[in-house]
């Protein structure tokens, strides 16, 4: 297993890095967009689809609807707004799972939630992409999903003993929560004392770190919550020893237009 998820993370890992940083405009649009499709045609299982056929069709409609969202760039605001409704109801979801999931549990319904998940988090990437230092702002929000991850294995294995959502989620605790929240504000305290940030905006950062790290927390914990739900273990095995593209962007599903947004709000 080792063996393959290092065979895994080479490979992919120029791919992914290539993808994000060095393709503009349309060609990164299309890169995401595939990412995106993939995800959905995993979704599609989530929700309850076993055939093939049905699950190719539901990422083909995402395909398509992906490819309105680019020739339509006006409604952005529109679907990030749907975006930060959406993981508002996500966190309750959670955080009565499973007494609320016959609200959401028929296959229609999670696969309208699938777009509200995916199309997004694509919006919110390609927003994000559009500002001059986009690179950076798209790498800084990856370092909080990722630092968020890492502060919260390590506390959570040194201190977790009260449950986060045990219903959805068992090994994850409030301590690994806090120790993820931590180590990334202290990232965002570092890089503004390093870049000489004014304390108006090492302040915000550090509430935007915050936001975005509770809400990629609840992206892992919505698509826990699916997978639980539909009684399997990974969203595919499109990605050998790592699961599937899912379980790689759960959390960033949550925290792109989160991010995309508060950035908006900064700058307006």
């Amino acid at each position: 297993m080792l063996k393959q998820r290092i065979i895994t993370a080479l490979i992919l890992l120029p791919i992914a890095l290539c993808g994000f940083f060095l393709l503009d405009g349309s060609g990164f649009a299309l890169f995401i967009g595939l990412v995106v499709t993939l995800g959905a045609w995993e979704w599609a299982r989530l929700a309850g689809f076993v055939n093939q056929l049905p699950r190719v069709v539901y990422a083909a409609v995402v395909a398509l609807l992906l490819f309105f969202m680019y020739i339509l760039p006006d409604i952005a605001p529109w679907v990030l707004g749907a975006a930060v409704l959406w993981w508002a109801l996500a966190t309750f979801l959670v955080l009565t799972y499973p007494r609320t999931s016959g609200q959401w549990s028929s296959v229609a319904c999670k696969l309208v939630i699938g777009l509200a998940i995916l199309l997004p988090a694509w919006q919110g990437l390609v927003e994000i992409k559009r500002y001059p230092l986009g690179n950076e702002l798209i790498l800084a929000v990856m370092v909080l999903v990722w630092g968020a991850d890492i502060g919260a294995y390590f506390s959570g294995r040194a201190f977790g003993k009260r449950k986060l959502a045990p219903a959805v989620s068992p090994g994850k605790s409030w301590e690994g929560v806090y120790g993820g929240l931590a180590l990334t504000l202290l990232i965002s305290l570092v890089v503004g004392v390093v870049r000489d940030w004014s304390v108006k905006e090492v302040l915000l950062a550090l509430l935007g770190t915050a936001i975005v790290v509770f809400i990629s927390v609840v992206g892992d914990l919505t698509e826990s919550m699916f997978k639980r739900q539909a009684g399997i273990k990974d969203s595919s095995n499109l990605l050998p020893g790592h699961g599937g593209v899912l379980d790689r962007i759960d959390s960033l599903t949550a925290a792109l237009p989160i991010f995309a947004v508060l950035l908006w709000m900064i700058a307006s």
